[in-house]
C-alpha cells in the first residue's frame, strides 16, 4: 500500500478536522444576509451578518446557535424586523438581538422555560412575533406544539395535539398558518399531513393523512398560494395546493423524476423557494448529485403546451408549467438553505473540490460570488474526485454511491466502505475531509447510498422497511464484489465503517465475515436496547426498520450484532460520545465487552463530552488518527 509522500504535510488529521467547519440557515434580510457558521475548534456555532462585502459575528462568545428539538435540531435562527432571534445551545431558549447594527447589545431572553427546547424559528411581520416549534418535557412525556413568541417575551400556543410538527409558515397577511404534522408511529419521510389554520381558528387537513405520501416544506408565495413538497407521485416535488378541492398538484411529475429535498431529519430546511412573478428557485438530486435551477411557473388550467413550456405535473394541475429552466452554479454538487433578494439568489453549496461555501448568484446573468468559505484545500494532484457508482442488487434493482480511488496507487489498494447514518439519509459527491485523509494514504473509499437512502425517490427510500440489518448488508457485499471483479481494490483488505445507523450496518456486515476489520462510530449494537431508551422522534423507527419486537422476535434475534459477537473474528475499533442521548454509551460498551470476552482485538475510544456526532476538532482529529493506526496494525498482521 502506498499513498503520497508524507501525507501528514499535505493533509493531516488536524487539517481534516478543521475542515469540518460548515454553514447553515441563510436568511436574506436588512440589506444583507444572515447565516450560522460552525467552527470545530471551539465546537461552537455563531450567528453572522454579511452586508456590503463584510461578514461579522452577532453572537457573543458565550453563546452558540443550535437547536436540539427532536435531538437533531434545525431552524435555530431567523431575522426579525430590525435584528435577529436565535436558539442558544446551552439552555435551548430563544434570544433576541434587537438590531444587526448594534455591536454591543447583549442578547435578550424571549423564553425562560427550562423544561422546553425551541426550533424552526421564523418571524411573522404581520404579527411582529416569532413562530416556533416547542418541545416540552412534562412529567413522563414529551409534548410538541407550535407557539407564538412575542418580541415582548409573551408566549401563546397556536397548535397542539399531534405528536410532531415541522415546517410551520404564516401567510404574508398573517391570517393563515400552514404546517406539517404527523403522529406516531409514522415518520416524517413516510407519512405526514399538510394542515392549515384560518384566522378564526378553524383547522383543516389539506393533503396527506392516508399514509401514501410524505409532505415537507410548505411555502406561501407572494400571491398567497400555498406550495408544498409531496412525494405522492414517487418523488419529493413542489406542488401547488388547490383551494377548490384541497388537492396538491405537482410541479415535477413523471417528466421530472427527481427528489427536490433530502429526508427531513432536521427542521428548517429550504430546498425550493417560490419567488415573485411566478419564478421558482429549487434544487434537486440527479443520480445523487445536486443541481440548482431557476424557472418560471405559468398557470394554465387547460393543460396544453404553450410557448415551449413543458409539463412537470399532471394535466389537472393549474400550476404545472416550468418555463426557461436555467441551471445555476454548475461547479457545485449540493445545495442547501436557499434564500433570495431583489438582486441575488443565495445558498449554501458544496463541490467535489471546495469546502462548503455561502454563494451569491446574480439573478440577471447567473454570476457566482463566494461570500464565505469555499476554500480549495487540496491541489488537483492530491485530490481524489468522486466517481458515480452503481451495481445490481436484488431483483432488477441497483444501489448507488460514489467511489474515490486512492492517490498514487501502485497496487490494488485496500478499500474503506463508508456507511452514512440515518439510515434514511445519504452521502453526496462533495469534498469530504475524511475521505481525502484516506485516499492520500493509499486507501480507496466507497461512499455507499444503499437501498433506503434518500435522494433516489420514495420507493428507494422506503426499501428498508422491515429489512434493516439485511438489505443494506446485501448492497455492501454486492458493491465490494463488483469493485473486486473490476480489479479496482484488494478484496482481502476491505474495511467497513459507519456512524450511528451506519455503525450498526457495519457490525451486521462484520457478523457475516469477509472483511479485514471495521469501525463503529456511536453505532447501534442492540436494537431492542436502543428501542427502550431512544428519544420520541425515533421511538417507532426500529419497528419500521426491523419489525414488531414480539411478532418479529426472530428477526431481531438474527439482526442484533451483540447476540452474534461470536461470529465476528476480525478486529474492530469503536468510538463513542459520553453525552450521546441517541445511542447511549452502554450500547457500545456492551459490544466491546462481548468481543473482548471472545478474544477479538478491540479498541474503544470514549469522548466524555461529545454527543451523537463528534464536533470538537481535537476529537475529530484523534478519531481519524486512531482509526488509521488501527487499520495499519491490522494490515501489517
Amino acid at each position: 500500500m502506498q499513498g503520497v509522500a508524507d501525507p501528514d504535510r499535505v493533509w493531516s488529521a488536524a487539517q481534516a478536522a478543521a475542515a469540518s467547519a460548515d454553514f447553515a440557515e441563510l436568511h436574506a434580510a436588512h440589506g444583507g444576509l444572515l447565516w450560522v457558521a460552525f467552527d470545530p475548534q471551539p465546537a461552537r456555532c455563531g450567528l453572522f451578518f454579511w452586508r456590503e462585502g463584510q461578514p461579522r459575528e452577532l453572537t457573543p462568545p458565550a453563546y452558540s446557535v443550535r437547536s436540539r428539538v427532536y435531538e437533531y435540531g434545525g431552524g435555530a435562527c431567523c431575522a426579525t424586523a430590525q435584528g435577529a432571534a436565535f436558539v442558544n445551545e446551552a439552555d435551548q431558549q430563544v434570544y433576541l438581538l434587537t438590531s444587526v447594527d448594534d455591536t454591543h447589545g447583549a442578547p435578550c431572553a424571549l423564553t425562560q422555560r427550562p423544561q422546553c427546547r425551541y426550533g424552526e424559528l421564523s418571524f411573522v411581520p404581520a404579527w411582529q412575533a416569532l413562530l416556533a416549534v416547542e418541545e416540552s418535557r412534562e412529567a413522563e412525556s414529551v409534548v410538541h406544539r407550535l407557539v407564538r413568541i412575542g418580541l415582548d417575551a409573551g408566549r401563546r400556543v397556536l397548535v397542539e395535539g399531534a405528536d410532531f410538527y415541522a415546517g410551520a409558515v404564516a401567510s404574508g397577511d398573517g391570517r393563515q398558518l400552514a404546517w406539517i404534522e404527523w403522529d406516531r408511529p409514522s415518520l416524517p419521510w413516510v407519512a405526514t399531513r399538510l394542515c392549515q389554520r384560518e384566522e378564526g381558528g378553524t383547522v383543516s387537513v389539506l393533503a396527506g393523512g392516508q399514509g401514501d405520501q410524505a409532505l415537507q416544506q410548505p411555502r406561501f408565495d407572494k400571491d398567497g398560494r400555498l406550495w408544498v413538497l409531496s412525494d405522492q407521485a414517487g418523488w419529493w416535488q413542489p406542488c401547488c395546493v388547490d383551494d377548490e378541492d384541497g388537492g396538491a398538484h405537482g410541479l415535477g411529475g413523471p417528466a421530472s423524476p427527481y427528489d427536490h429535498a433530502a429526508a427531513p431529519w432536521q427542521l428548517g430546511g429550504c430546498s425550493y423557494l417560490p419567488l415573485v412573478d411566478g419564478e421558482m428557485l429549487l434544487t434537486r438530486f440527479e443520480e445523487g448529485s445536486g443541481v440548482l435551477v431557476g424557472c418560471a411557473v405559468r398557470t394554465n388550467a387547460l393543460g396544453v403546451e404553450v410557448d415551449g413550456a413543458h409539463s412537470l405535473g399532471g394535466p389537472a394541475s393549474p400550476y404545472e408549467w416550468a418555463i426557461g429552466e436555467r441551471r445555476l452554479a454548475q461547479d457545485y454538487s449540493r445545495f442547501r438553505a436557499l434564500a433570495a433578494d431583489a438582486g441575488h439568489y443565495y445558498c449554501i453549496a458544496a463541490s467535489p473540490s471546495r469546502l462548503p461555501a455561502v454563494l451569491a448568484i446574480a439573478r440577471d446573468d447567473g454570476a457566482v460570488r463566494i461570500l464565505a468559505g469555499g476554500e480549495k484545500p487540496l491541489s488537483e494532484t492530491h485530490l481524489s474526485l468522486p466517481q458515480p457508482f452503481d451495481c445490481a442488487v436484488g431483483t432488477g434493482e441497483r444501489c448507488h454511491g460514489f467511489f474515490y480511488p486512492p492517490m498514487d496507487k501502485a497496487e490494488k489498494p485496500p478499500l474503506l466502505v463508508f456507511l452514512h447514518g440515518g439510515p434514511t439519509s445519504a452521502c453526496y459527491p462533495v469534498f469530504d475531509p475524511r475521505i481525502a485523509f484516506w485516499t492520500l494514504r493509499g486507501y480507496a473509499v466507497l461512499d455507499l447510498n444503499y437501498r433506503g437512502s434518500s435522494g433516489y425517490g420514495r420507493a428507494y427510500r422506503l426499501r428498508l422497511a422491515g429489512q434493516w440489518g439485511a438489505l443494506e448488508v446485501e448492497d455492501i457485499r454486492a458493491a465490494v464484489a463488483k469493485l473486486a471483479d473490476e480489479g479496482g481494490i484488494d478484496p482481502a483488505r476491505v474495511f467497513v465503517r459507519g456512524a450511528s445507523a451506519g455503525g450498526y450496518s457495519a457490525l451486521c456486515a462484520l457478523v457475516g465475515g469477509g472483511f479485514a476489520g471495521g469501525a463503529s462510530l456511536y453505532g447501534v449494537s442492540d436494537p431492542l436496547a436502543l428501542r427502550r431508551v431512544t428519544h420520541k422522534f425515533e421511538a417507532d423507527y426500529l419497528d419500521w426498520l426491523i419489525g414488531d419486537p414480539q411478532r418479529d422476535a426472530a428477526r431481531y434475534q438474527a439482526r442484533t450484532p451483540l447476540l452474534h459477537a461470536g461470529k465476528i473474528g476480525v478486529p474492530v475499533i469503536f468510538f463513542q460520545g459520553g453525552l450521546d442521548a441517541v445511542v447511549l454509551p452502554a450500547q457500545t460498551e456492551a459490544m466491546v465487552a462481548a468481543l473482548r470476552d471472545r478474544g477479538v482485538p478491540v479498541e474503544y475510544r470514549l469522548y466524555a463530552d461529545e454527543r451523537h456526532g463528534f464536533r470538537q476538532a481535537a476529537h475529530l482529529a484523534d478519531a481519524l488518527q486512531a482509526e488509521l493506526a488501527f487499520y495499519q496494525r491490522v494490515l501489517q498482521g
